[in-house]
């Protein structure tokens, strides 16, 4: 399809730009022109008509992808709620369901933008039902799975995405066309995984679709600082963050991944032990409705670092009152984050209440390892040893939460490690670097395997590791 001619009446040029807007959402048209966008992104899109047409919901679908994609967002969900109720248009419509599609589709991008991933998958759904072609399938999978993503709905997103992939090769669309929505959604079901490689595969695959898109180019900066956060590249993906916080090309990029890389330079000065520049980079930031960033989630982990667990818990009163309201992504890590504060302050019934709640979000999303992201080993540990005591039928998550435990908890130095074990621990530490089994060191100690077996994941966890090989490389290299 040529540009559409240039018009004195601003109507004339405003309709125009909607119908080319509207064509290029989908894949095999190439993409909206940035000036369409921007004219978009500034008009009023008005009350809602009384019968909603095909074109009419076509200049809607085109102003909230283009307000999406240009961080016009001041307007917020109020903007969404003046033409739609639990879902459903609020005036009659006479729609085809192609230009239904493609209006759901706008709404769940715009949702997703303003961080109701909660809202925005219902409409993503919604999308998806309507689509006729492969390219708007693609389209609305592409924003189901930045909405499942965003809401820690893991497997549904995964399984979103492998559906948009394979759509995208039978269909042979050019690189161009590869969803931004459906790339940040495979990120965040990367990040769950703790997958620093995929991490980098998506930033370099943002960077190939629109090279001169300074919107995707700032998400590509964004992921690859949570890949090398996740691969213990710290100092590296300080830099990062910091280059691209102070960067004239922040005002070019989404609001959702400025949050994002402000919580993860927050994050990684923590682990950093810079306790104080983290809590003062959070220290203006104000989480929008929906807490798909939570701000307070933010800095209750860095407070807990710090040891002040009665401010945790404080800090994020408001965010447990929020119910269904609060983004599960960032809730399942406030409860845990909770969960380990109510235990250091002798609440271990509130404890365990947060913490198995904490579990049931991660067991019904698929889940992550987030949740436990720099939290002492034997303070997690400790806590899933009540869970499954107390809720047996949560054992299997349980097992399976350990496994990835030593991954995800807070660093430490050998020294602090080796004197944080034990006496028990330190004899089995010494039993370890022989060449024992552990069938073996249950009998030389007189004790059962499943004894021997937790007590070595408490000393992988102090020493933070995930092998007896790396064990034993600190473990010589200190006396025991």
């Amino acid at each position: 399809m040529s540009e559409p001619e240039s018009s004195t009446d601003p109507g004339t040029a405003l309709r125009a730009a909607a119908a080319h807007t509207v064509l290029r959402l989908e894949p095999g048209h190439g993409q909206p022109l940035a000036r369409h966008l921007a004219l978009l992104a500034e008009a009023e899109p008005g009350p809602p008509p009384l019968l909603w047409t095909d074109a009419r919901a076509m200049m809607l679908s085109a102003m909230l992808v283009a307000r999406a994609r240009h961080d016009a967002l001041g307007e917020g969900l109020d903007l969404v709620s003046r033409y739609f109720d639990t879902g459903r248009l609020t005036r009659p419509a006479a729609l085809s369901e192609p230009v239904r599609s493609g209006l759901f589709a706008s709404v769940a991008e715009y949702c997703a933008a303003v961080g109701w991933p909660q809202l925005g998958g219902h409409y993503a759904a919604e999308a998806l039902m309507f689509a006729e072609t492969p390219g708007q399938r693609y389209r609305a999978l592409g924003t189901q799975t930045l909405n499942l993503g965003l809401n820690a709905e893991y497997l549904a997103a995964a399984e979103a995405a492998d559906q948009a992939r394979r759509l995208f090769r039978e269909q042979q669309w050019n690189v161009e066309d590869v969803s931004h929505c459906l790339l940040l959604g495979e990120g965040f079901v990367a990040a769950s995984r703790a997958d620093s490689v995929r991490l980098f595969e998506i930033a370099d695959e943002l960077d190939r679709t629109q090279p001169d898109n300074p919107y995707l180019n700032f998400s590509a900066g964004m992921t690859r600082v949570a890949a090398r956060f996740i691969a213990g590249e710290i100092t590296e993906g300080l830099a990062k963050s910091r280059e691209l916080l102070h960067s004239s090309s922040r005002a070019r990029s989404f609001r959702i991944v400025r949050g994002l890389l402000l919580g993860l330079h927050s994050d990684m000065l923590t682990a950093l032990g810079e306790f104080d520049e983290a809590l003062a980079v959070l220290e203006n930031a104000v989480s929008a409705p929906g807490h798909a960033v939570c701000f307070p989630m933010q800095r209750a982990r860095v407070l807990l670092q710090m040891g002040r667990e009665r401010e945790v818990i404080d800090s994020t009163n408001v965010c447990v009152t929020l119910h269904d309201e609060h983004c599960l992504r960032t809730l399942t890590q406030i409860l845990t984050l909770r969960a380990v504060a109510f235990l250091r302050l002798g609440g271990e019934k509130r404890a365990v209440h947060s913490m198995v709640a904490a579990v049931r979000l991660i067991e019904r999303t698929g889940g992550s390892m987030m949740p436990f992201l720099m939290i002492p080993f034997s303070d997690t540990d400790r806590l899933l040893d009540l869970v499954a005591h107390h809720t047996p039928d949560l054992a299997p998550t349980v097992a399976a939460t350990r496994q990835i435990l030593p991954r995800v908890a807070a660093p430490s130095t050998s020294a602090d490690a080796l004197s944080a074990l034990t006496a028990t621990e330190r004899e089995l530490a010494h039993l370890l670097t022989s060449s024992l089994s552990l069938a073996e060191i249950a009998r030389v100690r007189s004790v059962s395997m499943n004894t021997v077996k937790s007590q070595v994941r408490s000393i992988y966890g102090k020493l933070g590791v995930s092998s007896r090989e790396e064990a034993v490389g600190i473990l010589r290299g200190s006396p025991t």
